[in-house]
């Protein structure tokens, strides 16, 4: 039998499976939202880049699309810093409209409490042991956990999603949803034996047809057999992992881009028109394991029959007097 009852991601979120699509900024718009969410994963829609009455906009586009539930994500490092922002999004994402939040890069201490008193679930995004510690004494209801795969800023000093999920699960009693070099339901099925009770994908996503960046773009994921980390001087993105081609090794060489710059250079050019050569493309370690942009609704039900074959194939390994054992 097939089944994830008592899986406990689910019992929070309230949808089919779990599977997260991650809150990347710009694509995380009612298409892929709605896509993931009417195929029983976890859509989250982003709040940094809009102002309030687009949030709503995208959130009512969003609900004619779906009549399932989805997830909010806040980001508390961004909120943080602007106080009446911080409030008007809060007042916005907590009247109603989702029984669950995520938040990330930052402290959820400051807002938890809010979050809480609203009836809302909380997942908060951590890439080390400590954070997740923290994020678990702070209140948060589960936290995705980020292996030093996963795409964007990563940090050189992080544990890998095999090694961190192991330590994790002898740690934490909220539950865990990995998120790193995983694009499929093989993927799935590994982080679940390490101790996961759900998955975050979001290079799998950004070569979804309802990302809405160029097909340039998304057809350097496909084509990658190989990724390249490069150190930046731009805040937020301290160094950054992405496709390698003849762009991004020349970053690498110095020989091209900007280091003091988003994806050092200009990614709306790459995002909407498709100019590989003027921005990194990035990625995570998984870019490596797609092969075809699908879509979102595909990408989720794939995962799930895939991760279901990879559990039958693991219990094939037990014979019958086993079972009878067991």
């Amino acid at each position: 039998m097939r089944s994830f009852e008592g899986n406990r991601v689910i019992q929070h979120t309230g949808t089919e499976f779990p599977i997260f699509q991650a809150p990347i900024g710009l694509i995380s718009r009612a298409p892929l939202v709605g896509a993931v969410a009417e195929a029983g994963g976890v859509g989250l829609l982003e709040t940094a880049s809009l102002p309030i009455p687009q949030l709503q906009e995208q959130y009512e586009e969003l609900r004619g699309r779906t009549d399932k539930p989805f997830g909010i994500h806040l980001m508390v490092g961004t909120l943080s810093r602007m106080p009446d922002r911080a409030d008007a999004v809060l007042d916005w994402a907590l009247d109603g409209k989702t029984r669950f939040v995520t938040t990330g890069y930052g402290d959820p201490t400051r807002f938890i409490q809010r979050i809480k008193d609203a009836g809302v679930v909380t997942y908060h995004l951590t890439d080390s042991i400590d954070e997740a510690l923290r994020a678990q004494d702070a209140g948060v209801d589960g936290v995705v956990l980020g292996g030093a795969e996963k795409g964007g800023g990563h940090r050189a000093d992080a544990l890998h999603t095999f090694a961190l999920l192991q330590k994790a699960r002898k740690q934490l009693h909220v539950p865990i949803v990995a998120s790193g070099g995983i694009v499929d339901g093989i993927g799935m099925a590994a982080a679940f034996a390490l101790g996961a009770e759900g998955i975050w994908m979001g290079t799998r996503f950004i070569a979804s047809a309802e990302c809405p960046w160029s097909p340039e773009y998304k057809q350097e994921i496909v084509d990658c057999n190989a990724v390249i980390s490069i150190d930046l001087n731009f805040p937020v993105i301290p160094s950054m992992r992405a496709v390698r081609n003849q762009f991004s090794e020349a970053v690498s060489r110095g020989e091209a881009g900007d280091r003091n710059k988003m994806y050092a250079g200009e990614p709306l050019k790459l995002f909407y028109e498709g100019r590989t050569d003027l921005a990194l493309a990035g990625c995570g370690e998984s870019g490596v394991l797609i092969d075809e942009v699908k879509s979102a609704g595909q990408i989720v039900r794939d995962t799930v029959d895939e991760f279901w074959t990879e559990i039958e194939r693991l219990s094939g390994l037990l014979t019958p007097r086993a079972v009878a054992t067991v």
